[in-house]
């Protein structure tokens, strides 16, 4: 992180980092709060000086996938600069979901999530500009594509550097095993120039998998034998670990798309006009490229979520328009892809994963007054800007940011606490989650504490309200959850549409007038449901997280970070 360090301070200089750094929002609510904490960053000097930084926000109505977040994305650039950016390097960072599967992540952004690492505490935005400070200066004017929750690491030779100054489009590729490969795009390359791999290729790909069946990989020859594969000890992360007498495929991360192409896709937008169909920039921008795509994809919705009668249309208009454009690949044989989009998966990599903690150089207390945690669970701990007191206990594999907890605290194993104050005696059962938000209601300011377990599945939609019993809260039925918190089951319990409902729609958290009391109301919630015993829930005004989204309160929820920020670097002075 130490090059991006010495750029905070001083405008970059031009051509020496990115001229453009966009981030994609789903609607207003979201591009206001990335606004604001962009803004509170540039305040503060946490990010470059001299760059444009904009948040390019969905048209309301119909979802329209981050491959329509592009395409957005495009117009809203030629309409601030019409054709100036034709010269510039283009940085666009997908942020644009709910954040569902990772709902501490949902009132900020995924691209704010934190990172247990720096002073002040470094999130994933920063961490991007960190990993790709090299590109741009061996990049040609265009735009590279990322998501907000994924992280890219690699080993190369000191004097190589990563080079997007083909035609067309240009992606990196990882090698990774054939599991893996079926829940990411596969790459069919053309055949390597010498038979031992090196740490850098530059290869053509002739055809682009999206989610290939391991049958399809074999069938069109992107399955790689094992060889001489000269991997050096860089095993680990979600797709790099790999046995060297494995099979194995080279899958998809990040990818860049020159000026020229850009242009092609920015015409086809405005000639269609409005999108109603979920387009996905990797899916149905990358399987139109190479000699040998063929048009066969546009009718295959096994890996759609919501399938529209419009989407078969738009992809065939897509692969007409982008056929015969170039898929260039650019080989990291020593690389590794982090995805950090769930639950699981933060708590995973942010306490039990050494190898990335070694490589970033993570820490399991970061920017925190603590006390003394024993020394075999604080190696699997994850504190990050929290103010702990010296009477709490912390379990291994839990994560606890910017939240304040008070004497007799007790938190269980593989528990996430977010943006939280406990002040009397709490014990949080292992595998709990529970983060607060800071809500404007009517002018008044209100917080609510959304709290389940880590293994629920918000998204899980049932389309009637017989159907709720099939829905699990902290791993019991959401039906006997709710009588146990005295609610009756009508379609009032569920915001939004009541075509379907869930966990995500279900009017079940408290409004409150503190911080506090909102952490402990959520808290007697959850242990009445473990107790089996009843909390009575039907006098309170509540809301569902799809609601508490709606009301957040950004500048309050800075606020109290802010707070936290002070009292420890006011502490860590005084110890100094």
């Amino acid at each position: 992180m130490g090059k991006i360090d010495l750029k905070l301070r001083k405008p970059v200089s031009p051509g020496e980092f990115w001229d453009i750094i966009a981030i994609t929002a789903a609607d207003k609510k979201q591009e206001l709060a990335y606004r604001q904490q962009l803004s509170e960053k540039l305040k503060r000097n946490e990010l470059p000086l001299g760059v444009q930084y904009h948040v390019f926000v969905d048209p309301a109505g119909a979802k329209i996938g981050n491959g329509g977040s592009t395409l957005c994305a495009l117009q809203s650039l030629e309409k601030l600069y019409g054709d100036k950016w034709k010269s510039f390097t283009i940085l666009l960072i997908h942020s644009g979901g709910y954040s569902q599967r990772l709902p501490n992540a949902s009132a900020l952004g995924k691209i704010f999530t934190a990172l247990p690492l720096g002073n002040p505490i470094y999130q994933m935005l920063e961490l991007k500009l960190a990993m790709y400070i090299d590109f741009p200066p061996h990049m040609n004017p265009g735009i590279l594509v990322t998501c907000a929750d994924d992280i890219e690491l690699y080993s190369i030779g000191e004097s190589e550097f990563i080079r997007f100054d083909k035609p067309g489009f240009t992606a990196l590729a990882h090698p990774s095993s054939l599991t893996v490969g079926t829940t990411h795009g596969v790459f069919v390359l053309d055949s390597p120039n010498c038979l031992k791999h090196k740490a850098l290729e530059y290869r053509c790909c002739y055809r682009f998998l999206h989610k290939p069946s391991i049958e399809k990989m074999h069938q069109f020859n992107a399955v790689c034998k094992p060889g001489d594969f000269s991997q050096q000890d860089f095993d680990g992360g979600d797709t790099a670990y790999l046995h060297l007498d494995s099979e194995f495929v080279y899958t998809d991360s990040l990818f860049y798309m020159d000026y020229k192409s850009a242009q092609k896709l920015l015409a086809f937008y405005e000639q269609i006009g409005t999108l109603t169909c979920e387009v996905d920039a990797y899916g149905d921008f990358l399987q139109a490229l190479g000699p040998d795509a063929t048009i066969e994809y546009t009718r295959d919705t096994s890996n759609v979520t919501k399938e529209e009668s419009e989407l078969v249309d738009v992809r065939q208009k897509i692969f007409h328009l982008l056929k015969g454009t170039p898929l260039n690949v650019v080989i990291l044989n020593n690389s590794k892809f982090y995805h950090i989009g769930t639950t699981e998966e933060y708590l995973f990599h942010f306490t039990s994963d050494s190898s990335l903690k070694s490589e970033l150089g993570l820490e399991s207390i970061a920017f925190s007054i603590t006390p003394d945690i024993p020394e075999g669970s604080a190696e699997r701990t994850c504190v990050i800007q929290s103010i702990l007191d010296s009477s709490f206990s912390v379990a291994p594999g839990s994560v606890i940011e910017y939240s304040r907890l008070e004497p007799d605290v007790s938190v269980g194993e593989n528990c996430i606490v977010s943006n939280s104050y406990i002040v009397t005696k709490a014990v949080l059962p292992a595998y709990s989650f529970l983060s607060s938000l800071s809500l404007r209601i009517n002018g008044h300011l209100k917080y609510s504490t959304m709290t389940f377990g880590v293994q629920d599945n918000l998204k899980k939609k049932v389309k009637t309200l017989l159907d709720i019993k099939s829905l699990q809260f902290f791993g019991v039925c959401f039906l006997s959850c709710l009588h146990t918190w005295n609610l009756k089951v009508t379609e009032e319990l569920f915001s939004g549409n009541k075509a379907c409902f869930s966990l995500w729609t279900a009017r079940i958290f408290p409004i409150c007038s503190s911080l506090s009391d909102s952490v402990t109301m959520s808290l007697k919630m959850l242990n009445a449901v473990q107790n089996n015993s009843s909390f009575n829930l039907s006098s309170f005004q509540r809301l569902s997280i799809e609601e508490m989204l709606v009301y957040k309160d950004v500048e309050d929820m800075i606020a109290h970070r802010e707070k936290i920020f002070l009292e420890v670097s006011i502490n860590k002075e005084h110890f100094n």
